[in-house]
């Protein structure tokens, strides 16, 4: 879809981008950002969560959401990495001297207004994310702007806050954490809903995690830049996805939304074709057990073989074949109103009519439901749940409300990515009633001295970077001008810097804007392959274990069989290169099986005794070795000049 067909819908995006510091301690402690782990050293502790009211004695709903959950937090705390902060035991220390500096530098190099007074806020999270509760955050900067080609994009607020524990395991009545990632200072830049296109919000999060990461501060590596993104369009509703696993998943997440958008506009405006209105869902919740006493369906018989196991049942007048549409690949108008059961009454999902006769559910079976419910076989849905009775009755109750407000359109809430660019429902969206100030910490005042020393981080000016890039470097004007607009332009210059003297800065620069979006382009998980294994396939290439030529196939090889070496990967693919006799004999050889051609065909010696050789060696030796040993045989054996 062209970026018109955007605009003529209104869309609306917003991007949060987070990303973590690369500092000497954590925000509010003195434990390190990047610990060496102890083996055996470690505690284990246990919490309960519950809300509490604002100020103004309100309770936010997401956080009274994961409070009926139940659930039990269970932590580990590694000695080296986790102190009493961590685990809700000592108050904060005073914030990091050196995250503040360069989240203000960030806030310079966005043209943002510093505040004058920094004040630390709690952001209440119950989630166990944070043994807390909550999550301490604070507003560095506001009214920014980020230059995208000819587009100016509001930067609204810059904040930094504390990275949130790492989730080892999720079950239904347990989470466990670990607490080593809990207090990394982490910056969020939240942009204005300028944003018209997927793309534009792709190169503006691409830029936004640039600025970071030319700070020098910025952690490396996957999860170390995050990504939340809020979309509308006209008629829709603001929604907020959480957990996009890469910056490249925006476009696509963006997409795909867009398309739920506009199919649930479809439903609510086929249900006011049908004459139908929310007043029509009654909202019975009937226990049908009985119903399905004999049924051969596996999933309602582990249902019934459980304590208080239950088959309930609700009809939804008029909705018959709405909840069998598609909003999104895979996932229809009945997998939406499953996402609530699921995360309100939690059920393992829903069975609605649309998809019956199936799952074991015989015809005769679906006939019986309709006649218990008093629903019309040509007219209405209907949708089972086989649980828990408890959790059943939660579940259906969520899901009712949920077909209720399809007569509106779209709800806003959070919803969650899948790792194939389609969303999920997580919660309700959070409200201001989350945020109360934190009272163990003064307020930080912004001198001008603090702004002298912020300067030493703020990213070099993007005109003196290109200039460098094209004088120093060598690069034409046109992969200067697209390595300058890389996430990865730090990293480039990181490689350049160490191993430019024996690989040409050109091949470098071709790794990040040619060869990752072509393997990206084919399908091939490029980005999942560490920044590391990158410049090892450098090194390779400098220490003449293998030709550049290679660089596309190691890679390629390397993502698709996660945690092989480079080496491993070389041998694997049979690109090590040979020895320089090996290379010669190869030569001579195929010179001397087609001498009578090219004495014939001198003018052409050269590119046919070059196309043979590079069948066997490419991607093992460097062409222009090659063509420099190719030349010299044969002047030396036929007295063929090229």
């Amino acid at each position: 879809m062209n970026s018109d067909f955007y605009k003529s819908i209104g869309l609306k995006v917003g991007l949060e981008i987070h990303i973590q510091l690369n500092t000497k301690r954590k925000l509010f402690c003195h434990c390190p950002t990047s610990p060496e782990p102890v083996e055996g050293h470690k505690w284990v502790f246990k919490r309960y969560l519950r809300p509490a009211r604002s100020e103004i004695g309100e309770v936010d709903p997401a956080a009274l959401l994961e409070w009926g959950h139940n659930r039990l937090y269970i932590y580990d705390a590694a000695e080296g990495s986790s102190c009493l902060v961590e685990t809700d035991e000592e108050p904060p220390h005073m914030v990091d001297d050196e995250s503040l500096l360069i989240a203000l530098a960030i806030a310079k190099a966005l043209n943002m207004k510093i505040v004058d007074e920094i004040h630390v806020m709690r952001k209440i999270v119950i989630d166990g994310s944070n043994v807390s509760g909550f999550q301490r955050t604070m507003l560095v900067a506001v009214d920014g702007e980020i230059k995208i080609e000819d587009r100016r994009i509001g930067v609204q607020t810059l904040c930094l806050e504390e990275d949130a524990a790492r989730k080892l395991e999720e079950r239904e009545l347990e989470v466990h954490y670990a607490l080593d990632r809990l207090g990394i200072p982490l910056v969020e830049v939240a942009t204005d809903p300028s944003i018209d296109s997927p793309e534009l919000a792709l190169k503006t999060a691409l830029k936004i995690g640039q600025l970071a990461r030319l700070t020098g501060k910025a952690k490396r590596g996957l999860g170390s830049i995050r990504q939340d993104v809020n979309i509308s369009i006209a008629g829709g509703a603001k929604i907020e996805i959480k957990g996009i696993q890469h910056l490249f998943m925006i476009p696509k997440v963006i997409e795909y939304e867009v398309q739920r958008q506009l199919k649930l506009l479809e439903v609510r405006d086929e249900l006011a074709r049908r004459g139908l209105n929310p007043s029509m869902l009654r909202g019975d919740i009937v226990d049908v057990t009985h119903v399905f006493e004999k049924s051969q369906s596996k999933i309602i018989r582990k249902a019934l073989s459980t304590p208080n196991g239950a088959v309930l049942a609700v009809a939804l007048p008029g909705f018959k074949g709405l909840l069998g549409k598609e909003l999104q690949p895979g996932r229809r108008f009945g997998t939406e109103l499953s996402d609530y059961a699921r995360v309100w009454g939690g059920v393992g999902g829903i069975i609605h009519s649309d998809e019956l006769p199936s799952y074991g559910i015989t015809l005769d079976e679906l006939k019986k439901l309709y006649e218990e419910l008093g629903a019309n076989l040509e007219k209405d849905a209907v949708v089972i749940v086989a649980d828990e009775k408890s959790k059943g009755e939660k579940a259906l109750k969520a899901l009712i409300e949920r077909a209720k407000y399809s007569f509106i359109g779209v709800p806003e809430e959070t919803r969650a990515a899948n790792p194939d660019g389609t969303t999920r429902y997580a919660r309700p969206r959070p409200g201001a009633a989350r945020m109360y100030p934190e009272t163990d910490i003064p307020p930080i005042v912004i001198t001008r001295e603090i702004l002298e020393m912020a300067e030493k981080y703020v990213p070099e000016h993007p005109d003196v970077k290109y200039k460098k890039l094209v004088e120093k470097h060598s690069l034409s004007k046109t992969l200067a001008e697209t390595i300058i607009n890389d996430l990865r332009l730090d990293f480039y210059e990181y490689l350049a810097d160490k191993y430019g003297d024996k690989v040409p800065c050109s091949v470098i620069a071709s790794i990040f804007v040619n060869t990752i979006p072509m393997l990206r382009r084919e399908g091939i998980p490029i980005d999942s392959v560490d920044e590391q294994v990158i410049e090892q396939v450098v090194k390779a290439i400098a220490e003449g274990i293998v030709a550049k030529e290679a660089i596309p196939d190691v890679l390629a090889f390397i993502a698709k069989n996660p945690g092989i070496t480079v080496f491993k990967a070389i041998e694997s693919l049979g690109l090590k290169k040979p020895e320089l006799g090996e290379l010669d004999k190869l030569i001579e050889d195929v010179i001397e099986s087609n001498k009578e051609k090219l004495l014939s065909r001198r003018d052409k010696a050269f590119n046919i005794v070059m196309s043979e050789v590079m069948k066997t060696v490419r991607g093992r030796v460097d062409g222009g070795l090659v063509a420099e040993r190719v030349k010299t045989k044969l002047r030396d054996l036929l007295n063929i000049e090229t």
